[in-house]
């Protein structure tokens, strides 16, 4: 198949690197236009342009956005509609792993903070794009979660609760946007180890290939995951193909939460 998503204008968080780099060029392949949303303005910058260079002018747009920032999501979506002439998805994508320790040693700042960067832009980010979606509909918003929203571990309690948090919220939306009779559905994709720089400081710690392996070995499948794995997820679900998908979570997981 091709043009899967043509005609579809999706705004993307933290959309310079990793997971929204990735989402933002598997889109675009398939027909959509994209607005790049980042603190890294500079980065989202360069991706638009090679998107640009590589598509069509005008197919990608870059913004700068703490998603953090309720006035900053204000403005991003208003500048976003415009040049696109409409929002028809939105991914809420930047998130950070943050904090160390168990609950008794993490930090309540760096509670606070994980919470605000992974749950906080989820709640702005839907309830400030959803007018742009109504006018654009069929729409989609989709939220990057986490397995680690869906399965506990000892020592990340601020991941955890945050990435819980953006799996249930998704599903609230999606029951909204139902009650209000939109036609915009909203879903949770739940990854486990992807090759981005979210692992960086695991590799810090143990080496790239040593660090890798030990994250492998953890994963049915025997490997951690590519960005590509989450950014078809992203693709199907703001493609017309899953349009009786709201409420509903992908686990891009190699089979952890099967054990």
């Amino acid at each position: 198949m091709s043009g899967r998503v043509a005609g579809k204008k999706a705004f993307i968080t933290g959309a310079a690197q990793g997971l929204g780099a990735a989402i933002a060029k598997a889109l675009a392949a398939e027909g959509a236009k994209v607005a790049l949303a980042d603190i890294n303005f500079v980065g989202a910058k360069k991706l638009a342009a090679e998107l640009n260079a590589q598509h069509e002018p005008g197919a990608a747009h870059a913004f700068e956005l703490d998603v953090t920032d309720e006035e900053q999501w204000i403005g991003a979506l208003a500048a976003a509609n415009a040049a696109m002439g409409g929002i028809s998805a939105l991914v809420n994508n930047a998130g950070i792993a943050g904090g160390k320790g168990g609950i008794e040693e993490m930090a309540f700042a760096d509670f606070k903070r994980v919470m605000s960067v992974n749950v906080d832009s989820v709640f702005l980010g839907a309830k400030h794009a959803l007018k742009y979606l109504a006018q654009n509909q069929p729409g989609s918003i989709v939220n990057i979660s986490s397995i680690a929203g869906l399965i506990a571990s000892h020592n990340t309690p601020a991941y955890n609760a945050s990435k819980a948090a953006v799996w249930l919220l998704s599903k609230n939306i999606a029951l909204h946007c139902a009650k209000k009779k939109l036609d915009v559905r909203s879903n949770s994709i739940h990854p486990t180890f992807i090759d981005t720089p979210i692992l960086d400081a695991f590799r810090a710690s143990f080496g790239k290939e040593e660090a890798e392996a030990k994250l492998a070995r953890q994963v049915p499948l025997g490997r951690i995951g590519e960005p590509s794995d989450v950014a078809m997820a992203a693709l199907y679900l703001i493609s017309d193909e899953s349009r009786f998908v709201t409420g509903s979570e992908i686990k891009v997981d190699g089979g952890i939460s099967a054990m």
